[in-house]
C-alpha cells in the first residue's frame, strides 16, 4: 500500500507540473515572437506572465532582463526624436515610460531632467521664476557671475559726433551720450585727438577713441567703465579672465585630446590650460575674447570621425585528384649459381654410409669446364608484381565575407582562423661536453624548445582614409593562409604554410568593388612505371605498367567594398573665418550692425514728450478642445465614439495631446480622423499609442509638410472608447501642444468627458 501510495503521489505532482509548464512555455514563445518584431513592450509583458508561471525560470529571468533594457531604450529613442521635432510633452511622457519599464537606467533619469528642464525654460512661467527666485534667496551660497560685468547704458540710440579735444574729455562726452560713467587709471596720459563719428554704436565708439588714445576700456559696473593704457602690464592688471571647462564628445585617445591642447597653446597664446584625461575635458582659464577663440577652434576640432563599413570577400577553392591504376611488374631478377658439390659412398660388413659435400659458389673457371652447373647449380629469384587500384577527390573551398567598421584614420585587424604553433630551439652545452675519462660524453646537450604562433587563416589590415568627396583611399594588407602538411625538422614535426598576400594602397569610391587578387595555380603530374615497350602496348601496358596522375588546382580571389556610414561633418560655420584681433592682443570683434536710414538721429534741445500708450484692442476668443458629446452613458462592452472638437482656432497645423482615463471602467480601442485638418481635400497624419495600463492615450495628428494651416471649428479626431466595468471615468485631456504652420505654439483652453458605465 505504502508503495502505491508513492506511485500515485508522484503521478499527481508529475502532472501538476505538466499542467503549469505549457503556460509558461506559451508565454515564453509569445515574447520570442514579440521580441523578434522589435515589440519590446509587448515581449516583456508575456516574459513577465511566463515569470509568474515559472518563478525559478533563469531563461524567463534573462530574457525578461533584456526585454526590459530594449524596451527603456526604445522608449529614450522615440524621446529624443519627439524632443528634436520640439514635441516637449509628448517627450516628457516618452521619458517618463522609460524610466518605469527600468528604475535602473540612469540615461532616462538624465534624459527626463534635461526635458522637464526645457519646457520649464520653454514656458518661462512667473511661477518658476517666482521659486527659482525663492530657491536662490533660501540658498546660503552666492550665485557665481558667469563673466566679467556688461555695460547697460540708458541709451543705445547711435552716436553722432564731430570733436577735436582732449581724449578724457572726448570719452566723457561719449560716456554722457549713453548714460555711463567714465574713470581713468591714475596712469593715463590724456592727449588731444580728433574724431569723427557717424551713425555708430556705443561700442564701436569707446573702441575708436581707445585706439585714437592708445589705451583700452574694461567695464566695472553695468554704468561705469575704466579706461586704462594700452600696455602690457596694464593688461595683465586689469584684464578680467573667466574659467571655462570644454568636454569633448568625440576624442578617444589621449594623444587626440593633447594634439588640441597644443594647438590652442601654441595658436593663442594661453599659459593656463589642463587636459582631463579622465574626463575627456579641456580646462582653460584666460581673458573672455581667448576663451571664445578657443571655444570656436575646438568647436570646430571636435567633430565626429567619419566612419566607414569595409566588406571583404575572400573566396579560395582548392582540389586535388590522384589516381594510381595498373599492375607494377618485377623490374629486376637475381640469378645465381652454385657449384654441385661431390657424393661418396663407403661400404663394410657392418654399416655404410654416404656423403654429399656442396662445392659452394661456383667459380669463373667452372663455369666454363663444367657444362652441367648451367642445368643444377643455378637459382632465378624473381620478385612478385604490385597491383594498385587507388583514387583520391579532394575539394576545399574557403568562403569568408566579413564587415569591418573601421574610423578613419584607425587601422582596423581582422583575425579569422588558427593559430598554429612552431617550434623554435637552442643548444645549451651539457655537463661533461668535452671531458675526458670515464664517464665522459654521459649527459647529452640540452635543448631549449620555445614556440611561436603563426595566425594561419584571413588575416585583414586595413586603414582608411575618409575623403569630403566621398571617396576612401585604404591601405590595406591581407593574407591568407592554410596548413598544407608538415615536415620533420630536427626531430620536431613542423607545419608547412601555404601564404597568399596583398599589400598595397588604393582609392575607391563608395560601394566600388574592387578585386584585390584572382591567383589561379594549376599543376598536373602523370607518372608510368613499367616494363619499357610493354607498357606503352594499349591493351597490355595495364598488365605490365602502372599509372598515376595527380592533378592540383588552388584559386584565390580577393573584393573589397567600401561604404561610408559617416562623412566628415564640416559645416559652414567650420569653414568661416572670425576676427582675432592682434598679434599682441586676441580678442573677438562683432559684426558692425548695419543702422537703417530711418533711424532717428539724436538731436539738440528737449526731449519730446512721450506718446500715450495705445489701448490694445480686444483679444479674439481663445482655441478650445472640448469632447462630443460631454456625456455618454454606456453598458459594459458597449463602444461609443467621442469626438475631439477644436473651436476658434487660426492657422492650426499639427495637434499633439494626452488624453487621460479610468482604465478599470473603459479603455481607448481605436482613433479616427476627423475631418477639420483635413479640409476635405489633404492626407492627414494620424499617431496613436494607448497605454491601457496606465491609462493614458496620445494622439498626434499632423496636416501634411509644406501645407498651410486649418481655421475655424471643426472635429479633430473621434476615439473609440469600450466600456469595461460598472463606474464612471473622466476623460481629460491633460497636455496639449498645438502650433500653427510656422511651428509657433497655440494656446489652447481644453474640457473633459464624463463616461458613466452601468
Amino acid at each position: 500500500m505504502n508503495v502505491r501510495k508513492l506511485c500515485g503521489i508522484a503521478v499527481v505532482s508529475a502532472a501538476m507540473l505538466l499542467a503549469g509548464c505549457p503556460k509558461g512555455n506559451q508565454e515564453g514563445n509569445a515574447g520570442a515572437k514579440a521580441e523578434s518584431l522589435k515589440d519590446y513592450d509587448t515581449a516583456l509583458d508575456y516574459y513577465n506572465k511566463a515569470l509568474q508561471s515559472s518563478p525559478n525560470n533563469t531563461e524567463f529571468k534573462l530574457k525578461a532582463a533584456r526585454v526590459r533594457f530594449e524596451a527603456a531604450q526604445w522608449h529614450v529613442g522615440q524621446g529624443r526624436r519627439l524632443r528634436d521635432q520640439g514635441s516637449l510633452e509628448l517627450a516628457l511622457a516618452e521619458f517618463r515610460k522609460a524610466t518605469m519599464i527600468d528604475p535602473s537606467s540612469a540615461v532616462s533619469q538624465q534624459e527626463l531632467k534635461a526635458t522637464m528642464d526645457a519646457i520649464d525654460a520653454k514656458q518661462g512661467t512667473a511661477q518658476n521664476a517666482a521659486a527659482s527666485a525663492a530657491a536662490a534667496a533660501a540658498s546660503d551660497e552666492p550665485k557665481l557671475m558667469s563673466g566679467p560685468p556688461r555695460i547697460q547704458p540708458l541709451s543705445r540710440a547711435p552716436i553722432t559726433m564731430k570733436a577735436t579735444n582732449d581724449s578724457k574729455a572726448v570719452f566723457d562726452a561719449i560716456g554722457k551720450l549713453a548714460g555711463l560713467t567714465v574713470i581713468f587709471d591714475p596712469d593715463f596720459t590724456s592727449r588731444r585727438i580728433s574724431i569723427e563719428l557717424g551713425n555708430v554704436t556705443l561700442e564701436q565708439a569707446l573702441n575708436i577713441a581707445a585706439l585714437e588714445s592708445k589705451a583700452f576700456w574694461r567695464p566695472v559696473t553695468s554704468n561705469i567703465i575704466f579706461v586704462v593704457p594700452d600696455q602690457p602690464q596694464k593688461r595683465k592688471d586689469y584684464e578680467e579672465e573667466i574659467v571655462k571647462t570644454f568636454y569633448l564628445r568625440n576624442t578617444v585617445l589621449p594623444q587626440e585630446l593633447t594634439e588640441i591642447v597644443t594647438s590652442i597653446r601654441q595658436l593663442l597664446d594661453l599659459r593656463r590650460v589642463q587636459q582631463i584625461n579622465a574626463q575627456n575635458a579641456i580646462v582653460i582659464r584666460d581673458t573672455p575674447d581667448r576663451i571664445l577663440l578657443a571655444g570656436k577652434i575646438i568647436d570646430d576640432i571636435d567633430r565626429a570621425k567619419p566612419e566607414v563599413v569595409i566588406q571583404v570577400a575572400v573566396m579560395e577553392a582548392r582540389r586535388d585528384r590522384m589516381r594510381n591504376i595498373g599492375i607494377t611488374p618485377p623490374t629486376s631478377i637475381t640469378a645465381s649459381f652454385a657449384n654441385p658439390g661431390t657424393t661418396s659412398t663407403s661400404t663394410n660388413p657392418s654399416t655404410s654410409s654416404t656423403s654429399t659435400s656442396t662445392g659452394g659458389a661456383a667459380t669463373i673457371s667452372q663455369l666454363i669446364s663444367d657444362p652441367h652447373i648451367f642445368t643444377n647449380g643455378y637459382s632465378l629469384t624473381v620478385p612478385g608484381a604490385t597491383a594498385s587500384f587507388l583514387m583520391t577527390d579532394t575539394s576545399t573551398q574557403i568562403l569568408d565575407d566579413p564587415e569591418i567598421r573601421v574610423v578613419d584614420g584607425q587601422t582596423a585587424k581582422l583575425r579569422i582562423g588558427d593559430r598554429i604553433p612552431v617550434a623554435t630551439g637552442s643548444f645549451q652545452a651539457g655537463i661533461g661536453i668535452g671531458a675526458t675519462g670515464v664517464g665522459a660524453g654521459a649527459i647529452n646537450p640540452l635543448v631549449n624548445t620555445q614556440f611561436q604562433y603563426l595566425d594561419v587563416g584571413v588575416n585583414v589590415d586595413v586603414t582608411p582614409r575618409i575623403h569630403p568627396d566621398r571617396e576612401i583611399s585604404m591601405k590595406v594588407n591581407i593574407v591568407v593562409s592554410s596548413q598544407t602538411g608538415s615536415t620533420n625538422i630536427g626531430g620536431i614535426n613542423q607545419p608547412i604554410i601555404s601564404q597568399r598576400s596583398i599589400e598595397h594602397d588604393i582609392r575607391l569610391k563608395d560601394g566600388e568593388v574592387n578585386v584585390l587578387g584572382g591567383l589561379i595555380e594549376q599543376t598536373d603530374t602523370n607518372a608510368i612505371n613499367g616494363i619499357p615497350g610493354l607498357a606503352k602496348i594499349p591493351f597490355f601496358r595495364n598488365f605490365f605498367s602502372s599509372s598515376t596522375v595527380d592533378h592540383e588546382k588552388d584559386e584565390i580571389l580577393i573584393v573589397l567594398i567600401p561604404h561610408i556610414v559617416r562623412l566628415p561633418s564640416i559645416t559652414a560655420e567650420n569653414l568661416r573665418s572670425i576676427s582675432s584681433g592682434t598679434d599682441t592682443n586676441a580678442e573677438v570683434r562683432l559684426q558692425d550692425v548695419m543702422l537703417s536710414p530711418e533711424t532717428p538721429k539724436p538731436q539738440a534741445g528737449p526731449v519730446p514728450a512721450a506718446a500715450p500708450p495705445q489701448v490694445n484692442p480686444p483679444a479674439a476668443q481663445s482655441a478650445a478642445l472640448k469632447f462630443e458629446p460631454e456625456m455618454a452613458a454606456m453598458k459594459v462592452g458597449e463602444t461609443a465614439i467621442l469626438g475631439v472638437v477644436v473651436q476658434n482656432v487660426q492657422d492650426l497645423y499639427s495637434v499633439p495631446i494626452l488624453v487621460q482615463f479610468n482604465p478599470a471602467v473603459i479603455s481607448v480601442e481605436d482613433v479616427r480622423q476627423g475631418g477639420f485638418l483635413s479640409g476635405g481635400t489633404q492626407d492627414v497624419a494620424i499617431v496613436e499609442r494607448v497605454d491601457k495600463e496606465r491609462g493614458q492615450a496620445i494622439i498626434s495628428a499632423t496636416r501634411m509638410p509644406n501645407t498651410p494651416g486649418v481655421s475655424g471649428s471643426g472635429t479633430l479626431v473621434g476615439i473609440v472608447v469600450k466600456a469595461i466595468a460598472p463606474g464612471n471615468s473622466q476623460l481629460t485631456i491633460v497636455q496639449v501642444n498645438a502650433k500653427n504652420s510656422q511651428q509657433r505654439p497655440i494656446q489652447v483652453v481644453t474640457s473633459e468627458a464624463t463616461v458613466r458605465v452601468q
